[in-house]
């Protein structure tokens, strides 16, 4: 599926709702559904720093397009965190770099956040958008193959939401 008929989706079901709280309540239990991050993956190294709650980031490479999983002990986090891997994963770098995630302020999911969450948001948007680059960065150098699936170490992030 394509990075805007994915965008699509997700704002179909978010619009299904009536208000903020019914989609922030949808998306805590989409985190409770989720599987849970392997134990030997929630590394200190694979932690995101600079969150209040705990959150852990791991991006792959397969295939041409980038896949990524997270944890939080937070289910707020681990939702939102979630969301964004869910939109991201199995898309070209190149794709991911040229989106703009700003459609979820039209559900009022970035507004109705407390600054930390919000901080955790533009933190793990930092992360993909860092693990993007550096592997268009390959691509564009003609070393792909390089990078088959190689976990992206935890390291500041500013971005967007």
């Amino acid at each position: 599926m394509t990075l805007p008929e994915k965008q699509q989706q997700i704002a179909a079901r978010l619009a299904e709702f009536g208000s903020v709280q019914q989609r922030l309540n949808w998306l805590v239990d989409q985190a409770r559904a989720r599987p849970a991050l392997p134990r030997g993956l929630c590394l200190e190294a694979q932690r995101v720093p600079g969150c209040l709650a705990r959150l852990w980031f791991v991006a792959a490479f397969r295939d041409g397009t980038c896949q990524f999983q997270t944890e939080s002990d937070s289910l707020i986090i681990k939702a939102i965190a979630g969301l964004l891997c869910d939109l991201y994963s199995g898309q070209a770098p190149a794709d991911i770099l040229a989106h703009d995630p700003s459609f979820l302020a039209e559900f009022g999911i970035h507004q109705h956040l407390t600054p930390n969450r919000r901080n955790s948001l533009a933190r793990i948007w930092g992360e993909i958008c860092r693990f993007a680059e550096a592997q268009d960065s390959i691509r564009k150098a003609g070393n792909q193959e390089a990078t088959n699936s190689r976990p992206l170490p935890g390291n500041s992030s500013e971005g967007r939401p």
